[in-house]
């Protein structure tokens, strides 16, 4: 890799699975693209820079290590394990290549025409794995971003196993538990991780129904049809409200309109960038991104990719100690 990229991997080529090659017909950004899946500083599943990205998922086909690489325009990526067919065959709608912006106005508020202009390697991708994306996004209800990070990283390292792929050995990537590994867990299991038992047993029972769950990236339709047909069969499942399904729907579904009704900061971001107002609630940011309904999912993450951020007052929540709830 060349000096120009933030990551640097040492692999063996020959061990490589797969290989494929494909070159860019428009700007691409793998951080902001790939940003949404990325948990934290010491993510055990994704290494990512705007130059590369190295991750670890499951598939059908079972476990794979990808290795993506941008080179001027195009991309390049190796793949390895039993999925690797699968993740490469899959790429261009993890990177969005596929995405379309059609009937998206940015030009109707000038702060989001300037984002836009300046991020235009931004694109709104899907992996395709709907259990992937829901277990973190369940391990962050009502906790801070610290807890979340710090039990999906605890999740992981106990309970996941290394990912295929001398290049992954050697970056320590992990898969996220097996979802037959998720759903014996006993829930006091989860106590030491900080996970109390509402959220532990919402995890043992989505893991229980992990083939269906990832059924749902299938689904016929427009991304939007898609997206809003499993936010609903996802509402079904006891403790996940219309907040968690959003999260899981644009990760997993690339759903261009899916809003995470009820996130503690959103509104905020929301109403500061469009109008200037540095408090909010839910309805006054659905109202503001109410010109763009069918693409307002896009409108929040050039918002998020931008930092604009509202000015932060009063006292820092203090995170509760979980493990014996």
């Amino acid at each position: 890799m060349s000096r120009g990229h933030a990551l640097a991997f040492q692999r063996d080529d020959n061990r490589a699975v797969a290989r494929r090659t494909i070159d860019l017909e428009m700007p691409l950004d793998l951080r902001l693209t790939l940003g949404p899946h990325y948990r934290g500083r010491g993510d055990p599943q994704l290494r990512l820079s705007s130059l590369a990205a190295l991750r670890a998922t499951r598939t059908a086909d079972g476990a794979a290590t990808l290795l993506l690489e941008l080179r001027d325009r195009r991309i390049e990526a190796e793949a390895w394990g039993p999925g690797a067919d699968r993740v490469l065959a899959d790429l261009p709608a993890l990177l969005g290549l596929d995405d379309d912006p059609a009937g998206f106005r940015p030009e109707l508020h000038p702060v989001v025409a300037a984002i836009a202009r300046r991020l235009q390697g931004l694109r709104l991708g899907r992996t395709g794995a709907v259990l992937e994306s829901l277990v973190p996004a369940i391990l962050e209800q009502r906790v801070t971003g610290s807890e979340a990070a710090h039990a999906y990283r605890g999740m992981i390292r106990r309970y996941g196993e290394p990912a295929p792929g001398s290049v992954a050995a050697a970056q320590r990537l992990r898969l996220l538990p097996a979802p037959e590994v998720l759903a014996a867990l006993p829930y006091h299991d989860f106590h030491p991780l900080g996970v109390e038992r509402r959220r532990a047993e919402i995890i043992r029972r989505v893991a229980r129904d992990a083939r269906r769950l990832d059924a749902l990236a299938a689904l016929p339709g427009t991304a939007i049809e898609r997206g809003a047909a499993a936010a609903t069969h996802l509402r079904t499942y006891p403790g996940i409200g219309p907040w968690t399904a959003a999260e899981v729907t644009l990760r997993a579904l690339g759903d261009p309109d899916a809003v995470s009704v009820g996130d503690f900061h959103l509104p905020d971001v929301v109403a500061f960038a469009l109008a200037g107002e540095r408090r909010a609630d839910d309805a006054r940011m659905l109202e503001l991104l109410e010109p763009w309904r069918g693409h307002r999912a896009r409108v929040v993450r050039l918002l998020e990719a931008s930092g604009i951020e509202p000015p932060k007052y009063g006292p820092r929540y203090a995170a509760q100690d979980r493990r014996a709830m």
